[in-house]
């Protein structure tokens, strides 16, 4: 009797048993007489191996004529096999061709990135970005995990937003019924409003940022993952990313294993994720980096350059603390110590990857805010929902962002952030 519906991620339960496929030929080797097919249904790639002495003549013709990427269909016994990634192996029983693909673009040679892009639809079926794009999908799912096992409801801030909060130049406009509208940069500001509804909420969706920038960091279009709770101050919002970070490692490096594989890594930085996570002021940064020689002024934000040297001194990512109100947003609280100074954070990535996680606490106090709005020549009538929480049963706040794709791109230590997202909005790119 011959099992259908099962899937080559889970061939390993049914060793000894015939089995019915359907998937994709990836690449397929032959010696004339014996055929190896290494085929793929989207869980995992199986080699089957065929014979031409135990095939029919036409499945021995129909794996002859197969060619990459074909769509095909068979039969055949599971056996184990130690040497294979997925364990086993399928001694094919019957072939057929469903659909014979022709020319397929992208071959088993080298290809340049920019051609890659024009084919990202077709590119995504690599074993590289398969792997990168699973493991993307376990993140996801780790997060939703996370927040629902800590009593966190899920709020989905909108998309459409009616002002430009801190400015247009880098926010992406578009005409709403005769109204100017802007794609969402962040949730944050929607979300803040629920905590008096539901205490502890989260919203993760696409945020768009306008930028001119063509680094490997950045996207137009990337995912963010937004936490918010009530009564929750500094103190205990540095605890909350450094607990939320050490967990998504934790599952990618036990639940992607083979994807890491696939991808090289070396999990032993990993490994070392677990908390207490480093902490130091922006102003011991700051003296950090003038020791190494970097010509940064107290007082200016950092770059990609400056990160980088300071994650380099550890071997986990590290919390920067205690920012320069002078260029962090204009509704985070003030320091109790220093005016100057916001109870703000970033978690700076080791190897290289930057940034992860920027936060802060809110702040509450009515007037304060609107101070704040004021200086920040902001239209105060924009904000006067945005107001209303902090008239009616204010509390204190804390939250922070995480986006998704920088936080793959560390897991997987990949180059760039294209290959974090399945079709990638780059910097005059937009196809497909």
């Amino acid at each position: 009797m011959t099992t259908t519906g099962v899937s080559i991620r889970r061939l390993r339960d049914h060793v000894g048993a015939s089995v019915e496929l359907a998937g994709w030929l990836q690449a397929k080797r032959s010696s004339g007489k014996i055929g190896f097919l290494q085929v793929r249904d989207g869980s995992g790639v199986v080699q089957a191996v065929a014979s031409k002495k135990e095939l029919p003549e036409a499945d021995w013709a129909e794996v002859e004529r197969a060619t990459q990427e074909s769509t095909v269909r068979l039969t055949g016994t599971v056996t184990a096999d130690p040497r294979s990634p997925s364990g086993v192996e399928i001694q094919l029983a019957s072939f057929r061709v469903e659909f014979l693909t022709q020319d397929f673009p992208i071959t088993p040679k080298e290809h340049g990135t920019a051609f890659l892009m024009e084919k990202r639809h077709l590119w995504m079926r690599s074993s590289r970005q398969r792997a990168a794009l699973r493991i993307r999908s376990e993140v996801e799912q780790g997060i939703h995990d996370f927040f629902h096992s800590h009593d966190y409801v899920r709020i989905d801030s909108p998309i459409l937003t009616p002002a430009a909060c801190e400015g247009t130049s880098t926010l992406f406009q578009t005409d709403y019924f005769g109204d100017s509208a802007f794609l969402s940069q962040s949730g944050q500001l929607y979300l803040e409003p629920a905590i008096s509804a539901f205490g502890k909420v989260y919203c993760f969706g696409p945020t768009f940022r306008a930028e001119k920038s063509k680094t490997r960091r950045h996207l137009m279009e990337f995912w963010m993952v937004e936490p918010e709770v009530a009564f929750l101050e500094f103190e205990g919002l540095c605890a909350l990313a450094e607990e939320f970070v050490s967990a998504l490692v934790a599952r990618v490096l036990d639940r992607c294993s083979e994807e890491l594989k696939v991808l090289e890594r070396d999990i032993a930085p990993l490994e070392r994720v677990v908390g207490p996570f480093p902490r130091i002021t922006y102003t011991e940064a700051i003296e950090r980096l003038r020791a190494q020689g970097n010509p940064i002024e107290w007082g200016d934000d950092f770059g990609a350059d400056e990160e980088t040297l300071i994650s380099e001194a550890f071997d986990r990512p590290v919390m920067i603390t205690r920012y320069p109100a002078a260029f962090k947003a204009f509704y985070m609280q003030p320091a109790p110590e220093d005016p100057r100074l916001v109870l703000a954070l970033d978690m700076i990535a080791p190897e290289g990857y930057g940034e992860i996680v920027g936060g802060s606490q809110r702040i509450h106090d009515h007037d304060l805010l609107l101070e704040r709005i004021r200086a920040h020549d902001l239209p105060i009538e924009a904000f006067q929902w945005y107001l209303d929480v902090r008239k009616y049963g204010s509390c204190p706040h804390a939250g922070f962002g995480m986006g998704l794709e920088r936080f793959v791109a560390w897991m997987g230590r990949l180059e760039h952030l294209r290959e974090t997202i399945p079709y990638p909005r780059m910097l005059y790119k937009i196809y497909p």
